[in-house]
């Protein structure tokens, strides 16, 4: 093996990323070194990619880029008996303290002390990649790599669809990037009765469709307080998965979900939302949800029997494949909206 692997950087703090090389990582005691088979693009990267007002107050370059991965084991730290040389992993991405409170009462995934791959620490745009072995899910061999590297953001929609009741259940799954594509297509394996989408973009609203989705409804088009009330015989929905962040979006979610309902929320907005907590909140009785993530590791196991049950398909998410050296293409792919997962090769050339 070579000393030095290539990588994608966050070298300064502004827009853009750049192709460049770094030392290989030697594993800790405790830690695995992964030779990175697919990495795939998350909306928090486009954030990062982009120098938003949330990556200029969290990030610090230079380091390296993406979380998002699956990968083979190709050397394990002294002390690692969970993982072994050749297994096949995806990763938890959050790294936590397993200390605390929230992390000894099966709250890890909301740790304040957490440190997050590709975020607060070298991450997965690289040849290899080192993370501690706790983290690593091993999976099946055999399976496309690029479908394994999308099991984290899988999680958190399938976190923020079962977070209550679904079976029978009405859902309005607002945003249908690549993680609320997911959450349409969990909706419909997980026994909801009617999945209706909400999406701007006319690529990302085939896509839905295509993943499931009953009704799909362009806001920008059409009034979607009155679409999704007209479709649900006046009641509005059972349950809200918000994955936008839009503020318009998020109030308006409030005003057709039905009275005693369920939001969801996943989507970050950019700043605060006012909100009409009297009518829309109190008088509706509704339940109001954070969603962080995904839980450790009760999400994980989830996402595993969903894709055994044969009911979930998420091949048509995954709608491009590009060599690493080729990540700007992907993020403006991302940046466009006309993609659903792109996924990065950084062993292709």
């Amino acid at each position: 093996m070579a000393n030095k692997m290539q990588v994608v950087m966050k070298e300064e703090p502004k827009s853009g990323a750049v192709l460049g090389t770094k030392d290989i990582p030697k594993p800790k005691a405790d830690e695995i070194l992964v030779k990175v088979m697919a990495t795939s693009i998350c909306g928090t990267d486009l954030h990062i990619y982009n120098w938003d007002e949330w990556s200029q107050s969290r990030i610090k370059p230079p380091y390296v880029m993406g979380h998002e991965f699956s990968g083979e084991v190709v050397e394990i730290g002294e002390d690692v008996t969970l993982v072994k040389k050749g297994d096949m992993v995806s990763a938890e991405t959050h790294i936590v303290c397993n200390e605390c409170e929230l992390c000894r009462t099966g709250q890890a995934h909301l740790c304040e002390e957490t440190k997050i791959l590709g975020v607060d620490i070298d991450g997965t745009y690289a040849e290899y990649v080192a993370i501690p072995a706790e983290n690593a899910w091993v999976n099946p061999k055999g399976i496309d790599p690029a479908y394994l590297s999308v099991q984290e953001p899988l999680g958190n929609a399938v976190q923020t669809v079962l977070a209550g009741d679904i079976v029978g259940k009405s859902i309005a799954v607002v945003g249908c990037g690549p993680i609320g594509i997911f959450a349409v297509a969990v909706a419909k394996a997980s026994g909801a009765s009617k999945v209706i989408a909400l999406e701007v973009n006319e690529y990302r609203m085939e896509l839905a469709e295509k993943l499931g989705a009953d009704i799909v409804i362009n806001p920008l088009n059409e009034d979607p307080v009155n679409k999704v009330l007209d479709a649900t015989d006046g009641k509005g929905v059972d349950v809200i998965a918000e994955m936008s962040g839009n503020p318009t979006a998020i109030k308006q979610s409030l005003k057709y979900v039905k009275l005693g309902g369920r939001v969801s929320l996943l989507g970050i907005p950019n700043g605060e939302v006012p909100l009409d907590i009297a009518n829309d909140v109190v008088f509706k009785g509704i339940t109001i949800q954070g969603i962080a993530g995904r839980k450790m590791y009760e999400t994980w196991f989830q996402v595993k029997g969903l894709l055994e049950s044969g009911s979930l398909n998420i091949e048509p998410v995954i709608t491009h494949r590009l060599p690493m050296k080729d990540f700007k293409k992907g993020f403006e792919l991302m940046q466009s909206g006309d993609c659903g997962k792109v996924v990065l090769y950084p062993h292709e050339k």
